[in-house]
């Protein structure tokens, strides 16, 4: 009879790295979602870390643990042993063979599937060892990643190949054609590592993997008069990646509109496509914007990661005070949710956490979007287009949607007057509304929505509560360090005096390898949230000014951007030199001038 095994969360709390009531939660997360495991949502949480939980594992399992972060660990002769594409799709290293017996190092024992296919395609005997998947993914990367050499001899190799002649575009077109067998515009995946394609294809192929790989958000592909920018932006900030040769400009653009199942021929109006593509495990998505500029279309792909719709709301970096309310107002059963801020701040992700959090059988939800950017089981999503007769618009879907019966409905954006009506009619009617709006901070989308010409009385009487978030970036955990002379403007910038950071200590952005040298790695929210209460109301009946309503959520309790920004400051979580730049929301700017002058 074989021996019991002792439960991870047992293992983990034996070794002092969590605590009973840490073990019971994540047990409840983990059920709730029907697919995570319990030491990933340990991780998730930050209660412990990666490797904590494949060393328990080792141990639960009676497996060698192989720390990758130790030096020599994987010797680099043993490489040839398993092929490259094997260990680029299951993420295994081999750790030598002896005899018939090769050692391999996986991340995940309980995967019989892997095991069985490694034992198939490897032959032979295979013994275990046990690995951080994360610690597996950043070592093969790093070991056997050569998208930069490749889109570097790629661009060099077109630039000097002067028998292309692709002012004509016939020979591009047509290895174009060969290349793209598989019909990206019916929403099929691409293999994006193809060594028969042509050099073109590859080079798009690489732009793309590599930026996958680095975190990027958007691929910026940019036309000037002498060359093609590439630009990546990795945590809200573009960063200058490499030139592309301004002759394959109009091949690039091509292969971009066939992967985009665009027109290829239309170069006068905008025009935005989709893009799916397998790199390594995954199947990743690609909203593709492209736009006439002065000299050629310019092109932005933005990367749809499967997971980052499912970050969870734990994840989004809210205070515990804030996170209560937002639970308090995402559970009531009509009324109007708004969450505002610039494009990229994050408010498809906040709403998409909501959802994924209320979706239950027992409830129907329904969602408006343009574009739709995740799919959702159990949740009725419907794609805005203008383009078919009659078109179909928010506000034509919405009035469908109350015909449906919902508990819960999602508009991806109050754009005028019209949705916004629907929107107000479907909150006052039983429905709970969730939808977002372009504002600077939560007390302006009030106003915002009478200046569309929506009814005050209306306005004051559905919205239950607006959320007001921003993105920031976070501190690299491996190379912060203490800032012990932090500069006195700054400070004043962000409202911080020198007795706030008395028995505290606030950190820099330093860099290294694992960051890129930025200092920073991975985004969190800072966020206000502003509940609608009778005085709130009343200001908003009588059309009264921002400031003054802001004044009176202030008095209410609500903690603007700017106070969020200075917790994650003195919690080691960002700098001060990236709430700085909230200086900029209008009000806080005269408010840090004065403090500065006296």
């Amino acid at each position: 009879m074989s021996r019991k095994r002792q439960p991870l969360g047992q293992i983990l709390k034996q070794w002092d790295l969590v605590t009973e009531g840490r073990v019971e939660e994540a047990l409840k997360i983990a059920k709730a979602s029907g697919k995570k495991r319990i030491g990933e949502v340990l991780v998730s949480l930050g209660y412990v870390t990666e490797n904590d939980v494949a060393k328990a594992l080792a141990t639960q399992y009676g497996l060698e643990f192989v720390d990758l972060d130790e030096p020599n660990v994987i010797d680099r002769e043993d490489f040839p042993l398993i092929p490259q594409d094997i260990v680029k799709r299951y993420l295994v290293l081999p750790l030598g063979k002896e005899g018939s017996t090769l050692k391999v190092l996986v991340h995940d024992p309980m995967d019989i599937n892997l095991i069985d296919d490694l034992q198939f395609r490897l032959g032979g005997k295979i013994e275990l060892a046990l690995g951080a998947k994360g610690k597996i993914k950043e070592y093969i990367d790093n070991a056997f990643s050569d998208t930069k050499a490749s889109i570097d001899k790629l661009t060099q190799d077109l630039s000097v190949d002067t028998s292309m002649d692709l002012t004509m575009d016939k020979t591009i077109d047509a290895s174009m054609d060969r290349g793209s067998s598989i019909d990206i515009g019916a929403g099929k995946a691409e293999n994006a590592d193809d060594p028969s394609a042509a050099p073109v294809i590859r080079l798009v192929n690489q732009i793309i993997a590599q930026a996958v790989q680095q975190r990027v958000s958007d691929i910026h592909i940019e036309p000037f008069e002498d060359r093609v920018r590439l630009r990546y932006r990795v945590d809200g900030v573009c960063q200058e990646r490499d030139r592309i040769p301004k002759r394959i400009q109009g091949a690039v653009l091509a292969r971009l509109k066939i992967m985009a199942g665009v027109r290829v021929e239309e170069k006068r109006i905008p025009q935005d496509g989709r893009i799916k593509m397998r790199i390594g495990e995954d199947t990743i998505d690609f909203r593709v914007s492209f736009c006439p500029a002065y000299h050629g279309e310019s092109i932005v792909l933005r990367i749809l990661r499967p997971d980052a719709a499912n970050i969870g709301l734990e994840k989004l970096g809210m205070q515990p005070d804030t996170l209560e309310a937002f639970n308090t107002i995402i559970t009531k059963p009509n009324g109007i949710f708004l969450v505002t801020g610039p494009t990229g701040s994050g408010k498809t992700t906040t709403l998409y956490s909501a959802l994924q959090q209320l979706n239950r059988p027992d409830r129907k939800i329904i969602t408006a979007e343009d574009p739709i950017e995740y799919n959702f089981k159990g949740i009725n999503q419907c794609q805005v287009n203008t383009q078919m007769k009659p078109p179909l618009t928010f506000q034509r879907i919405l009035k469908a949607m109350l015909r449906q019966a919902p508990n819960i409905i999602l508009v991806g954006e109050i754009r005028d007057k019209e949705v916004g009506e629907v929107a107000i009619q479907a909150a006052l009617t039983g429905h709970m509304v969730f939808s977002t709006l372009h504002t600077n901070d939560a007390p302006s989308a009030i106003t915002r929505l009478i200046d569309m010409g929506l009814k005050p009385f209306l306005v004051a009487s559905s919205i239950q509560a607006v959320l007001a978030q921003r993105l920031i970036r976070l501190l690299c955990e491996h190379c912060k360090e203490p800032d012990p002379n932090p500069s006195r403007r700054e400070m004043a910038m962000v409202g911080l005096s020198p007795a706030d950071l008395e028995g505290r200590t606030i950190y820099k952005a330093v860099g290294c390898k694992r960051c890129s040298q930025k200092g920073y790695r991975g985004r969190q929210g800072i966020y206000e949230i502003m509940m609608m209460n009778s005085e709130i109301r009343e200001l908003a009946f009588n059309r009264a000014q921002v400031s003054k309503i802001r004044r009176v959520a202030e008095a209410s309790g609500m903690r603007n951007l700017l106070g969020d920004g200075r917790l994650k400051i003195l919690e080691g979580k960002t700098t001060i030199e990236e709430i700085a730049r909230l200086t900029q929301i209008e009000g806080v700017v005269e408010e840090v001038e004065e403090e500065l002058v006296a």
